[in-house]
């Protein structure tokens, strides 16, 4: 009894003391020394998890899973994707590739929209081009009257003339412009460029020049005295004036065409050379109205001969073109053919 009551009247910390061991009495006191706080260790309480079974299962799962935690496989639940995930994921991939190939459909349906519309406007170019050419240049020199173009070996005729040949320049580069715009491809993202062979280049420049330097050596001949019976200047002017001068525009809208690298360059000389030889014919009739000395009217047949031959070349590249153009279809065909097997 009185073991007993001198147990109580004991102090807490007597009483926590006498229950720690004595093992641990050292490291209590080093606790105590150093101020930080000891921490009982605590058992791992283990816990035993139950298995989870599904029993209702959606239609994306073909067969029943069950899902069973252990201990091993704590923390990496659900690392691996089951087939709920996967499905969801080609689900969704499926859509996005609906979706881009909507737009690219779309897209094609806008570009190929302005495509039709401006080959709907290249039909009537196809008549009026012609019509223009043909009211420019021939109405004019088939139909109206001498009398009302040349009145004499003056500059006014010389201006009626030059007026003429104007108006059929103009009537051309309307034309040469609608065929360019016809030459162009369907697909407006593709490049519609055409650049003549140099040996073409050179051709033609040689043919020109000729044609300028024959009448040229005429008017020098005469002016020296070397061609009797000497013709004047404006009589000689009258004659072959216009024709100097339009050879000179054509010279340029060549090098033009060759620098743009125009799809119209083949049709250029071509239409220039058909008026030359109308050009020159109207000119052996004013030759007869002045009384033209004999060479120059031989002159003038010549250049009339000179321009036909030179003409009928340029058909003939023109045919030569159209089958090179059809060998190299043939042969870019072969070769997507042979690249798809």
């Amino acid at each position: 009894m009185n073991q007993g009551m001198a147990s109580l009247a004991r102090s807490p910390s007597a009483m926590s003391i006498t229950r720690i061991p004595q093992g641990h009495s050292k490291s209590l006191q080093l606790l105590k020394a150093s101020k930080v706080p000891y921490v009982l260790p605590f058992h791992r309480i283990h816990i035993r998890r139950s298995p989870v079974c599904c029993t209702k299962f959606p239609q994306w799962e073909p067969s029943p899973v069950t899902y069973a935690l252990t201990e091993k496989a704590g923390d990496k639940f659900l690392d691996k994707s089951s087939e709920l995930f996967e499905t969801l994921r080609s689900e969704s991939s499926d859509s996005r590739d609906e979706a881009s190939i909507t737009k690219a459909e779309d897209r094609t349906d806008t570009t190929n929209q302005p495509v039709a519309q401006l080959q709907f406007l290249k039909w009537p170019l196809w008549l009026l081009g012609p019509s223009v050419l043909l009211g420019t240049g021939m109405v004019p020199t088939l139909w109206l009257p001498i009398s009302t173009i040349f009145i004499g070996p003056n500059v006014v005729s010389l201006l009626s003339l030059i007026g003429l040949d104007c108006i059929f320049n103009l009537g051309c580069t309307l034309f040469l412009l609608m065929a360019d715009y016809c030459a162009k491809s369907k697909n407006l993202g593709q490049a519609s460029k055409s650049k003549p062979p140099v040996s073409y280049q050179f051709w033609n420049l040689v043919a020109t020049l000729t044609g300028l330097a024959i009448p040229l050596m005429m008017l020098f001949g005469s002016q020296k005295g070397y061609l009797q019976p000497q013709l004047p200047f404006i009589p000689y002017a009258v004659l072959l004036g216009p024709y100097i001068l339009l050879l000179s525009v054509q010279m340029l809208t060549e090098m033009l065409t060759w620098h743009w690298e125009s799809p119209i360059w083949l049709v250029t000389p071509v239409v220039y050379e058909a008026y030359r030889v109308l050009q020159l014919m109207r000119g052996l009739k004013l030759g007869v109205e002045l009384s033209a000395p004999a060479w120059i009217m031989h002159t003038i047949r010549g250049l009339v001969c000179w321009w036909v031959l030179i003409l009928g070349v340029q058909l003939m590249r023109v045919a030569w073109f159209a089958g090179f153009t059809a060998r190299a279809q043939r042969q870019q065909s072969s070769a997507s053919a042979d690249a798809q097997y």
